[in-house]
């Protein structure tokens, strides 16, 4: 469906890439995914709304001629973000996106457009409904049913019902860039855990530019840094103990730390890397140490929280919590006392909210195959909706080809047909 949708957005004004690539990453932007602010983002329920979620990273621009470090615009922004002129690009996708900028005229008569992240995400919004508009007109047999689409601040939103799951995509307009950025260049030139396992090649094959300002930036024209693909890559080396004690701590921070919004997995995600570069790669390893590693990474949140410092992990110069209140730490620390005074019933009552998630999905599935209700994406001959193997074949897509990018053709006049490849395989 995403493939028909990037085929017919790109059909409308020829703005997006022809062949793209996107990084489908499992999880969504509320589950701290890729590192966005969730000040914005409405609440959505696993089990109440969704079952599977998802993020897409769609590039709008693409910039991958360059073979040395990339230098951002980073005089008007905090660290960890940057403004992007199109100088940077040719004069023709200049005149395509030129009414997705804000123009900074200079004294000597020159005129500099910069790529704005909220004209970007209203753009693609507007696409996007238009889309979805002339799908509704002329249904298709199969085609998953669109229940929900919402602007969330710069990410879309779409909740499709697929056979009986129900599955969230957060679509992210991103700016996507081979190589690496030189600000994050000094961070190369340390010893890492990842060290001997995987290449740097493997590490810094690109990042990317989301929509996400500092707390004191110019929305309209900031992006955050991100090193999604590079994340994905490094996930690859760390233990599955480790991995086990993150998702338990990260399941007890998500109810825990909700209010006010200050801690996001993202930072937890941060910190567990800084840890496999602290400590001994055989005590990582280590497949008994689950219950070990859940305690020290509660530990690290809590030295984090108490000193308000959670340095960014490829520009460690950036520290993630420097613009939280005392107050506030100080509540969040607390909370945590409480976990680690008595962790076991804690991760018990996260266990129980996803137990009763799946209860809740099981039943609503119930309920579905009990009562037929056409989809309005259907020719009304079926009432039956699709079965589930599209969901799962989704699933085992991200599972199987972890950091690896899905570069698609598509023929704008002919969205039915894509051709795509993972990596190096053509399918």
């Amino acid at each position: 469906l995403f493939l028909s949708f990037a085929g017919m957005v790109q059909k409308l004004d020829q703005k997006l890439p022809v062949a793209n690539e996107y990084l489908l990453l499992s999880g969504g932007v509320r589950e701290g995914v890729v590192d966005i602010d969730l000040d914005e983002l409405n609440v959505y329920a696993r089990g109440t709304d969704y079952d599977m979620d998802f993020t897409l990273l769609v590039p709008a621009l693409k910039l991958h001629d360059r073979n040395q470090p990339v230098t951002l615009d980073m005089r008007h922004s905090a660290l960890c973000h940057s403004w992007l002129s199109l100088r940077l690009f040719d004069e023709g996708t200049i005149s395509k996106w030129k009414d997705c900028c804000t123009i900074v005229d200079h004294i000597n008569g020159a005129t500099n457009y910069f790529f704005s992240p909220t004209k970007v995400a209203d753009w693609f919004y507007d696409s996007i409904s238009i889309v979805l508009s002339e799908i509704q007109k002329k249904p298709q047999r199969g085609m998953p049913k669109v229940e929900k689409v919402e602007k969330n601040g710069t990410i879309i939103s779409i909740i499709l019902g697929v056979g009986s799951s129900r599955m969230l995509y957060d679509i992210v307009p991103v700016v996507s860039f081979k190589g690496w950025p030189a600000v994050a260049q000094s961070w190369l030139m340390e010893n890492h855990f990842w060290d001997g396992k995987i290449t740097e090649e493997e590490v810094i094959s690109g990042f990317y530019l989301v929509p996400a300002c500092s707390y004191k930036g110019k929305k309209d024209n900031e992006w955050r840094l991100s090193f999604a693909r590079s994340e994905v890559q490094l996930k690859k080396c760390i233990s599955s103990s480790l991995m086990q004690a993150y998702q338990a701590c990260k399941a007890i921070i998500i109810k825990l730390l909700s209010r006010p919004k200050a801690i996001s997995p993202y930072h937890l995600r941060s910190m567990m890397l800084w840890a496999c570069d602290r400590l001994p790669a055989n005590y990582l390893a280590r497949e008994d140490y689950a219950a070990h590693f859940l305690l020290g990474l509660i530990d690290d949140l809590q030295h984090c929280l108490v000193n308000k410092m959670c340095p960014n992990y490829f520009i460690p110069q950036c520290n993630m919590l420097e613009h939280l209140s005392e107050e506030t730490v100080m509540l969040h620390a607390r909370k945590l006392s409480s976990v680690r005074s008595d962790p076991a019933a804690h991760l018990r009552t996260a266990i129980e909210h996803v137990k009763a998630a799946n209860r809740l999905t099981l039943e609503l599935q119930r309920r579905g195959s009990t009562t037929s209700i056409p989809s309005p994406q259907s020719d009304g001959g079926d009432t039956n909706q699709p079965d589930d193997r599209l969901a799962k074949k989704l699933q085992q897509l991200v599972t199987e080809n972890p950091g690896k990018s899905i570069s698609v053709f598509i023929n704008p006049d002919d969205v039915t047909r894509p051709h795509f490849r993972i990596d190096d395989k053509f399918f």
